[in-house]
């Protein structure tokens, strides 16, 4: 249970944020604009555009055609070669094959897991993380840490000063006495670490990586409200859980091996760069295996000083590409009007179009925000599930059954415009079955919206989501 201190601290860290999403307002005025002239390109045009690497480097011409055509033939080859094409619409795109991924449903799957990375871990742990408590999972982990420290391995650990707020320094002090480098993300202090401070940009990654051969990325933050799953015994509740039925909160995870963790290493290693954070980080020591499996995933880092998050460019892509089917599963939905009349479009075609959001939700504006357009939605044939009996937290998608995305990044405009975000992007069916299975599950544990009963609601209800649509671009 949080202590009253910390949740008076946790209080004023909303304080904060609301300022510094007020500040940050003039820099997310606007989204851009959807380009519907964009049509996937030919076969031949986008493997111009398309590089295959390992952890060499780009493979050869043979091997990248080896690659692909094994993606293909997974079933339902053309709607990847129709992916494929769309991602490669804007420019070049680099994939990486050999990998294994595999999907972790809620912390106890997650944390287990990543408990035994961080045991077997003998050279180099990196650990980046929005939310991180000063108990409970956070304060297991930070133990282990140390210990590994004390074994000689290199620990770096990064937070984000605004996402652990609540958090008592003296935990992250003791880190550092244990002999594990940390360092604050955009610093709430100016003078904490000068040259490097900012309310508005924040790092909202979550990531592990134990040398070179495991990594995990997703939705699930250092935190106590990851104790229990969330599904429970599977039971369907016909009213509002009471405090006893709540199962904890609903998020995914994606445990990663192969070429693509000294990837998600790299991306770490520059933003502990760019920050100035203190300590050089090692090189990255050699795989104890080249290429554990087969599955080709695209790395998405988003970067607020790079431009708009590249995980919502391609979202958009592939739902204007989508020919089957559209499976979103979002924590917090507050895209703007381009996604949300894509998602619209696609459904009068014929493309099956389904959500997940939150029936319950910790952040209440966004998830009015995303009640504003269920009218919408509904009247284009877009089927809608609230999930109630926990908190929606995960950040994932499954398009045609072929390109999925599991990663930090929500589809608000936090995520689109200021944060830094983490996500992968695995092609083929085999993958996409699994996360359609899962997206399967969380409907079963969902609610359906149903077009006559919403537009019955009252009054209240409405005028949050009018006052919420108005500060969309804050949320």
């Amino acid at each position: 249970m949080t202590h009253p201190l910390g949740r008076r601290r946790i209080g004023f860290a909303w304080t904060l944020a609301t300022l510094w999403m007020l500040a940050g307002a003039s820099a997310c005025s606007s989204l851009p604009e959807r380009d519907r002239s964009l049509q996937p390109l030919p076969r031949s045009q986008a493997a111009e555009r398309i590089t295959v690497m390992d952890r060499g480097g780009p493979v050869s011409a043979s091997t990248e055609a080896r690659e692909l055509a094994r993606i293909r033939a997974e079933g339902s080859g053309a709607l990847v070669e129709r992916h494929l094409s769309a991602l490669a619409v804007k420019g070049d795109t680099q994939l990486l094959r050999g990998n294994t991924a595999k999907l972790l449903i809620d912390g106890p799957q997650t944390f287990a897991a990543m408990k035994t990375a961080i045991a077997a871990a003998r050279h180099r742990l990196l650990v980046e993380f929005y939310i991180v408590e000063d108990e409970g999972i956070a304060a297991e982990v930070a133990e282990m840490l140390m210990k590994k420290a004390r074994e000689g391995v290199h620990v770096a650990f990064m937070y984000d000063a605004v996402g652990s707020l609540g958090t008592d320094r003296a935990f992250f002090d003791r880190l550092r006495d244990g002999g594990v480098a940390v360092c604050a993300f955009n610093p709430i202090n100016p003078l904490e670490r000068p040259g490097h401070w900012g309310l508005v940009t924040r790092n909202h990654r979550k990531m592990l990586a134990a040398d070179s051969d495991v990594a995990f990325t997703g939705g699930i933050n250092l935190s106590n409200v990851y104790a229990e799953g969330s599904f429970g015994s599977g039971r369907r509740l016909k009213k509002e859980p009471t405090d006893a039925e709540k199962r904890g909160w609903r998020d995914t995870q994606v445990e990663v091996r192969g070429p693509v963790v000294n990837a998600l290493a790299a991306e770490f290693r520059e933003s502990w760069a760019s920050q100035g954070c203190e300590g050089a980080l090692p090189p990255a020591p050699a795989p104890e295996v080249a290429a554990p499996g087969q599955r080709v995933i695209k790395l998405v880092a988003g970067n607020p000083e790079k431009g708009i998050n590249p995980t919502y460019s391609a979202l958009l892509r592939a739902i204007d590409a989508s020919q089957r089917s559209i499976q979103l599963t979002m924590a917090y939905f507050a895209p703007g009007d381009e996604l949300i009349q894509a998602l619209c479009d696609a459904a009068r075609r014929g493309v099956a179009v389904s959500l997940v959001l939150p029936g319950r939700s910790d952040v209440k504006l966004v998830m009015h925000a995303a009640r504003s357009r269920y009218k919408q939605l509904l009247e284009a044939g877009v089927q809608i599930h609230e999930m109630k009996q926990a908190v929606m937290h995960a950040k994932t998608a499954v398009i045609d059954g072929v390109f999925s995305s599991v990663g930090s990044s929500n589809l608000d405009w936090r995520s689109i415009v200021g944060n830094n975000e983490m996500d992968l992007i695995v092609l083929g069916e085999d993958f996409g079955e699994q996360m359609q299975a899962l997206f399967q599950r969380d409907v079963a544990a969902s609610t359906a919206i149903e077009a006559t009963a919403w537009s019955k609601r009252g009054i209240g209800q409405r005028l949050m989501e009018h006052f919420a649509r108005l500060i969309e671009p804050l949320l």
